[in-house]
């Protein structure tokens, strides 16, 4: 009895999984992804004290887009600029290749998260297209397409533009004569751990070959493929804030295209790239007075986020390699050097079905055995993606979010990672992890969710409570698709609403039960309906 009681406070001592509430929500109706055979979804966040968005991130969903998007320092940063975010699942095209329709579903989209939100600009706000690996070359296509709607560029441990080595494993787009990015800054992140001179080598000649692009790049040192580091954040955010001050125009009015300025390379730095633990650096400097090789050059805005990135890279030369494992039920995991993702682990449920163990350990080079080699510190354990929240660093949960449960490729994948930030003497450490949930649990018994309709509420309103019940006297749990709201447990706790937002603001909640493998079956999640009123 002791043993079920505890399961059952596992299951319903969780907060929201994503803090993060995204407040409206459209269907891409003139596409159908190849991944559900359903329209995409996108969803729009907006800073809640945001008078007028003065730019809108877009990211598509591949994996450290959602990463960087849920952290709440960086959501902050967004606010203080005036700047909002949209996420979009399954994603578009990952070219960005205008006769598959991508272009007109953009506008389309754009267009109705104008009418649903009330904030009318985003028919004609700037956009900073940003995506990660697979989906690292768009943005670039997406700004040759759209320069004058364009305010930066961010591929995230991805691609340099017109590489050759797209991300997505196939060809590149030809954007012909005429088209190019110049006057739009770029920023191209590679990852220390994950480093290939073939990825770099086409940002330097792409440089070279268009003098008036203002390609950034920055080493993510201490840092691998599918993470996003605090402090990687905050230089994403700082590249954002000064895309917006040297383009920005002083006086813009709510209801026309933003004329931004185009930036002039010779206003800039320049910065040597990255060189491993290479000591001796040309200095940086003013774009006329470097005297470095400018064929191994980066550009950036100015002094203050060009020595960031060379105090980034001094602090992380010449330390010592320190390595990361994972333990299930007592032994390490596999380790396979040759893979993308090098730790892929049992999904190993508790009795309810949905908690999970993996411990992370120090270990050796060839992860083998576990190590005293190390800083001897904490190992944290954060969500890059998937249905997983994480209840602390070595217990996980299952919990399905505005994603949805109908992506045969997605629904089932979780992805965590392991990190330290290291010392001074060793570096800092990450390793990804990966595995996969059965969806559905189509054995034993059949489950059925009753959820009964939510009432209208005023604006003021600090909650609800959702009563929905598992024939099978399962537990259930919620997500919010859309609206001003988070999850905690049974409690619908309702947001702060964005303060020029159209009435009524439409919330959606899901009810779910994942089941228990053999005993019971997944259960036909259940989504609700309910309108704040003015």
């Amino acid at each position: 009895m002791r043993k079920i009681f505890i399961i059952l406070i596992l299951t319903l001592m969780s907060v929201c999984v994503f803090a993060g509430e995204w407040q409206w929500s459209v269907s891409i109706k003139c596409m159908v992804s190849s991944e559900t055979d359903r329209n995409p979804d996108a969803f729009l966040w907006i800073p809640p004290k945001c008078e007028m968005v003065r730019a809108v991130m877009v990211g598509q969903h591949n994996m450290s887009e959602e990463t960087l998007f849920e952290m709440d320092s960086f959501r902050q940063k967004l606010a203080d600029m005036g700047v909002g975010m949209i996420w979009i699942t399954p994603g578009l095209n990952q070219q960005w290749k205008v006769e598959t329709g991508v272009q007109k579903a953009f506008e389309t989209m754009m267009n109705d998260f104008a009418d649903v939100s009330g904030y009318s600009e985003l028919k004609y706000v700037p956009i900073i297209p940003i995506g990660h690996s697979a989906m690292a070359t768009y943005p670039w296509n997406f700004a040759a397409w759209n320069p004058e709607r364009t305010l930066a560029v961010i591929s995230l441990h991805g691609d340099a533009p017109r590489t050759n080595l797209c991300g997505y494993g196939r060809e590149n787009l030809e954007w012909g004569r005429t088209r190019n990015i110049d006057g739009i800054p770029g920023l191209m992140i590679e990852g220390e751990y994950e480093w290939w001179e073939a990825r770099v080598n086409p940002a330097l000649a792409f440089r070279m070959k268009y003098p008036d692009s203002c390609i950034s790049f920055l080493c993510d040192t201490g840092r691998g493929h599918f993470d996003v580091a605090s402090q990687t954040a905050d230089y994403i955010a700082l590249f954002i804030r000064k895309a917006l001050e040297w383009r920005y125009p002083q006086n813009q009015n709510i209801d026309s295209p933003v004329a931004l300025k185009k930036v002039d390379v010779k206003e800039g730095w320049l910065a040597e790239r990255w060189w491993g633990d290479k000591a001796k650096r040309p200095k940086a400097a003013p774009y006329n007075k470097y005297k470095g090789d400018r064929h191994d050059a980066f550009w950036y805005f100015d002094e203050e986020i060009a020595m960031l990135t060379e105090d980034r890279y001094r602090q992380h030369r010449n330390k010592k390699m320190q390595y990361i494992g994972f333990m299930q039920s007592g032994e390490l995991t596999g380790y396979n050097s040759a893979s993308h993702v090098k730790a892929a682990l049992r999904f190993l449920p508790h009795e309810d079905g949905l908690t999970f163990n993996i411990t992370p350990v120090f270990t050796d080079s060839l992860r083998t055995e576990p190590s005293d080699d190390n800083t001897g510190g904490r190992i944290t354990m954060d969500r890059v993606c998937g249905p997983v929240e994480v209840i602390n660093d070595t217990t996980f949960r299952v919990s399905f979010y505005r994603m949805g449960m109908y992506n045969p490729r997605r629904t089932a994948d979780i992805t965590l990672l392991a990190s330290n930030g290291g010392d001074k003497k060793y570096k800092g450490a990450v390793q990804e992890l990966s595995l996969k949930i059965p969806y559905r649990n189509t054995g034993g018994k059949r489950q059925y969710i009753m959820f009964p309709g939510i009432e209208d509420i005023s604006a003021g309103t600090k909650e609800v409570i959702l009563n929905a019940v598992s024939d099978c006297g399962l537990p259930v749990s919620y997500y919010v698709k859309q609206g001003p709201a988070v999850v905690d447990g049974n409690t619908l706790k309702i947001t702060d609403i964005p303060i020029r937002s159209k009435y009524p603001v439409k919330v959606t909640v899901v009810a779910w039960q994942y089941g228990i493998g053999g005993k019971v079956q997944t259960a036909e999640p259940v989504e609700r309906d309910f309108y704040i009123i003015e």
